[in-house]
């Protein structure tokens, strides 16, 4: 097993890339009504299959939003490794939900990275790369993606039926690309927090694509915060993240 092969692999699963897809340069304007969940701290238990190898591990998100604004703070740390991921996202919060002023993260034994979304010339660029992209409404983040998608889901939860799609553009560290969101449909799972009958949306990465697949369980009684993430490779290899506990601001 190599080493660096294994950090890459469970920090592309952390950040939900889809590695060697094509990107446009412009995109559509994606207008959803959000109603945004309470701010919380939410824990994960990570289990993982890496190069044959099995993980275990935690994560720790911290997720604050009033009317006007909003942050995302992410850490994922591997046994044997420690911190390996620490990535957060901010901004406002306008018509087209949650609106990112800038995505940071760090990587094990890496320098940060940043994306920003410039208000006053309405592009987002990269510090690891040239690329920019036009700003026309409703641009996400890696980080944010799963927050503006369940403010989507608790604000049109009729809406969020199987079979319906929801479509996002996302600004990963040195690019950006349409995500597509397909809601497959309500099961029961058990994860270390308890049973939840959640509804499972899945994303695949384009056809062309070697990229990981994304399956997302949400739990409408639990304010529709994701209970489980689930990043498998195409050769089957995976990284899950299970709810194990929430604790509310102000409970």
């Amino acid at each position: 097993m190599h080493l660096m092969h294994l950090m890459r692999a469970l920090l592309l699963a952390a950040l939900g890339l889809a590695a060697g897809s094509a990107f446009a340069q412009t995109h559509a304007a994606a207008q959803y009504k959000i109603n945004p969940p309470p701010s919380a701290q939410l824990n994960y238990v990570i289990e993982a299959k890496q190069s044959g190898l099995n993980l275990k591990g935690n994560g720790v998100v911290q997720w604050n939003a009033d009317a006007q604004q909003y942050s995302v703070h992410s850490e994922t740390s591997a046994q044997l490794f420690g911190k390996i991921l620490d990535a957060r996202s901010e901004g406002k919060i306008d018509s087209f939900g949650l609106a990112p002023a800038q995505y940071v993260q760090k990587r094990l034994r890496k320098d940060a990275t940043t994306t920003t979304f410039n208000s006053d010339s309405k592009t987002i660029t990269f510090s690891q790369s040239g690329q920019n992209y036009p700003i026309v409404g409703g641009e996400q983040d890696r980080t944010s993606i799963v927050w503006q998608l369940l403010s989507v889901a608790r604000a049109a939860p009729a809406k969020f039926t199987p079979g319906s799609e929801w479509k996002f553009f996302v600004a990963g560290e040195n690019d950006a690309e349409p995500w597509s969101f397909k809601v497959i449909k309500r099961e029961k799972i058990v994860t270390p927090k308890g049973e939840f009958n959640a509804v499972h949306v899945f994303r695949a990465p384009p056809a062309d694509s070697q990229g990981q697949k994304l399956d997302i369980w949400l739990a409408p009684s639990l304010e529709w915060y994701p209970v489980r993430l689930r990043f498998t490779d195409a050769d089957g290899e995976y990284i899950e993240q299970s709810l194990e506990g929430v604790s509310k601001a102000g409970a």
